[in-house]
């Protein structure tokens, strides 16, 4: 009499899928994590750049096999198409779903940073793969807590901030989520800061978002750095959203508009108090925001991670926002709100240091948003998670 064949291993796929590497890191140290919770499981990785696979390797455990990686690298056709149409669209990025969804459902579990995957779920195939969300970033904006996260089967999240208000959208079930902490916090932790400028002087992160509705580029972008060009008391470090500068034609998919994005006029470029990075490695590691004495933005995420060791903080409400009660605005109780760029100089001079009312805004908002209990780390909280989920032997 012979026992019966041990179960197949289940297959999670690790699936990075966007044009740019700031999704990367909010999901990528989980790799290694769930490989030492559940060796008996095929983690493997799935790309569709090379650029990706190089950032998904700086988070790998080298003490462990190194998961397998595998590539759906978009139609050239389709990407010459999406050039044309000023990257507008997304067209690779869904083409390589849709492409590759045969090979998708081989996998038992896909672990995703954003909601394109849930292209998968509408076309009649619910039942493979899971599909396992975590976002990137903690931010307030509406589309965070968008409907199709009901297509997910389950959900990590950094804390009860975003639990919550998914509850309350109805996106997210009692028994469909795990909160878990912010795995990038940990890929980056005790890094020594990076000096940027050869003096000592303030340094202030301007860091707009690339939504052609909500960002303060368009309207106040170039008179931003006219002003910290002109001045000689503050070091500026221009690091926008990553999206901004990658697309000609910049889409709001949950306010439907267009905007041609403007250039950067060359004279700001070889000033030595000016910083300007539109899209390296730094602008999606912490390097700024921890190098930043003053936050200066609009709706980006990145404010949550510079309010994990608070500081003066600014915002520009360049669309005429009614922000006041309003939760997709609720990082602007942070600090002073411009509604015109007149006073910004008044505001600079007037923001440090931070006050007792914005610190303790910071403080709760921060606890609210961040899980940050000691003991296991948040990628292996989050590892232990999609074990329990997928039932894997750990």
């Amino acid at each position: 009499m012979t026992s019966d064949p041990s179960p197949h291993p289940l297959r999670i796929g690790f699936l990075f899928n966007h044009d740019e590497l700031h999704q990367v890191a909010h999901t990528a140290p989980i790799i290694s994590a769930l490989q030492r919770r559940a060796p008996g499981a095929h983690v493997e990785v799935i790309t569709s750049s090379d650029r990706q696979a190089e950032a998904v390797r700086q988070f790998l455990d080298p003490a462990l096999p190194p998961p397998a990686f595998l590539s759906i690298q978009p139609n050239s056709g389709i990407r010459l198409v999406e050039k044309m149409l000023g990257n507008a669209v997304p067209l690779s990025r869904l083409n390589s779903l849709r492409q590759n969804a045969e090979f998708f459902r081989r996998f038992d579990a896909l672990v995703v940073p954003e909601t394109t995957t849930t292209f998968l779920k509408k076309n009649g195939h619910s039942d493979r793969p899971k599909l396992i969300y975590f976002p990137h970033g903690a931010g307030d904006r509406s589309i965070g807590f968008s409907p199709e996260i009901r297509l997910f089967d389950y959900v990590l999240l950094p804390g009860e901030k975003t639990r919550d208000r998914m509850l309350a959208e109805g996106v997210i079930r009692p028994d469909n989520h795990r909160i878990v902490g912010y795995p990038k916090f940990g890929a980056f932790a005790n890094r020594p800061p990076v000096k940027l400028f050869d003096n000592d002087k303030p340094v202030v992160l301007y860091n707009p978002h690339f939504d052609p509705m909500l960002s303060s580029w368009f309207r106040f972008g170039e008179e931003i750095l006219d002003y910290f060009a002109s001045q000689k008391d503050y070091n500026l470090i221009f690091a926008p959203h990553v999206m901004l500068f990658q697309r000609k034609i910049l889409a709001s998919v949950e306010h439907r508009i267009l905007r041609f994005r403007q250039r950067i006029d060359p004279r700001f470029a070889g000033l030595d108090h000016i910083h300007i990075d539109t899209g390296s490695d730094r602008s999606v590691d912490m390097t700024y925001t921890a190098a930043a004495d003053i936050y200066l933005g609009d709706v980006s995420s990145q404010i949550y991670e510079y309010i994990q060791n608070p500081r003066p903080a600014i915002f520009l409400n360049s669309h005429g926002a009614e922000w006041q009660g309003n939760a997709n605005y609720e990082h602007w109780t942070f600090g002073p709100v411009l509604d015109e760029l007149a006073g910004l100089g008044a505001a600079l001079d007037a923001v440090s240091p931070l006050s007792d009312a914005y610190r303790q805004a910071q403080t709760a908002a921060f606890a609210y948003s961040f899980d940050m209990k000691d003991g296991e780390s948040p990628a292996q909280r989050a590892a232990a998670a999609i074990a329990e989920f997928m039932d894997l032997p750990q």
